[in-house]
This record gives C-alpha cells, sequence and structure tokens, in this order.
C-alpha cells in the first residue's frame, strides 16, 4: 500500500488527485489557467468540493479556455448562475473574465504565465520536507509577493493563500510529506 499524505486520503477523487497532479510542475498554459481559475473558486471552501465539481467547471468553462472566458459578459454569468453542478458565486464568476485577460497580459509581458511564475524563484523548484501536516504551510512570502503583484495586474480572488495554494497545484513548491512516496527529499 502506497504511503500517501494523509490530507488526501479522503476517497480516491482525492487519492487520484494527490498521486497524478497535486506538486507535479505544470507547463502547459491552459491547465495553469486551470488550477488558476479552481483555486480562485475554492477560496472560502474545501479543496474536495472543488474536485467534486471539476468536470461540470469545465464543461461549463469552455474547457478553461482562458482566450473565450476573456470574452465573458454579464450574460455568461447569469447563464453559469443557473448552472446547479458548478459553484455559483456571482462575484467569482464576475471574475473569471478579468482574471482571464489578465493572464494574457502576462503571457504578453513575460512570453508565457509559466515564465512569469517561475521567474518569481528562478526558475528553481521549492521542495519543503514537512513531518506532518501542521508543518504544511498555507502562506509564505513568495505567496504574498506573488499575490499582491498579481492584484496590481487586476486578477481577483488571489490572496496569498490562494496563491500558496495554487504554487503547490502547479509544482512551483513540493510539499509532500516526508513520508510520502510522492516525496522528493
Amino acid at each position: 500500500m502506497k504511503k500517501r499524505c494523509e490530507w488526501c486520503e479522503k476517497d480516491e477523487l482525492y487519492r487520484a488527485y494527490h498521486d497524478d497532479e497535486w506538486g507535479e510542475i505544470v507547463r502547459d498554459e491552459r491547465v495553469l489557467f486551470e488550477f488558476l481559475v479552481l483555486e480562485t473558486m475554492q477560496a472560502g471552501l474545501s479543496w474536495h468540493t472543488i474536485l467534486k465539481k471539476r468536470e461540470a467547471m469545465r464543461v461549463a468553462f469552455d474547457d478553461f479556455d482562458y482566450h473565450k472566458i476573456a470574452l465573458y459578459d454579464d450574460k455568461k454569468v447569469e447563464i453559469l448562475m443557473q448552472n446547479d453542478k458548478i459553484l455559483k458565486n456571482r462575484l467569482k464568476l464576475k471574475s473569471l473574465s478579468q482574471n482571464a485577460v489578465s493572464f494574457m497580459k502576462i503571457q504578453s509581458e513575460f512570453g508565457s504565465f509559466y515564465a512569469y511564475i517561475w521567474g518569481f524563484i528562478n526558475n528553481k523548484q521549492i521542495v519543503l520536507k514537512p513531518q506532518n501536516l501542521s508543518q504544511i504551510n498555507a502562506t509564505s512570502p513568495l505567496s504574498d509577493e506573488i499575490s499582491k503583484d498579481m492584484k496590481k495586474r487586476g486578477f481577483k480572488f488571489v490572496g496569498s493563500t490562494t496563491i500558496y495554494s495554487f504554487l503547490q497545484a502547479v509544482g512551483v513548491i513540493s510539499e509532500h510529506l516526508a513520508y510520502c512516496f510522492k516525496f522528493k527529499g
């Protein structure tokens, strides 16, 4: 039996996310945007809730195509508000288009969103070595810095905790527990 970070042992959905995605370096711009959307939608909710609604959000949000999402207007938000399969927070739904526009502006300025994010750490993954759940961070000076910069660039729902979770999800920060089979120590 594989020994995993204990936070993911709730069910098979969580285990699959942990085993196949969490902490893996993501270079694909669409997937980076997907994780950014999922993390912003998660604010105030459990990640498990987001995972359960992920496929419905993928359909509702045009496969997380930021070019299409940038064009979302109030009419589209009203359509999304009628969808019982996704999270229906009007402010978060309204932020989708602004965040997509800001995402594309960063791509224009830095060549890619990947280059922007990894530029904060000189392209070197941060590998942490927590021994137990209490040592896993919720924020860091890095997430504070990136959050502040993204807010200046027009992003919404990108507080430090959201950005820290995003950095973990896309592999900028590797924070598997030391006993986990995914630990890179």
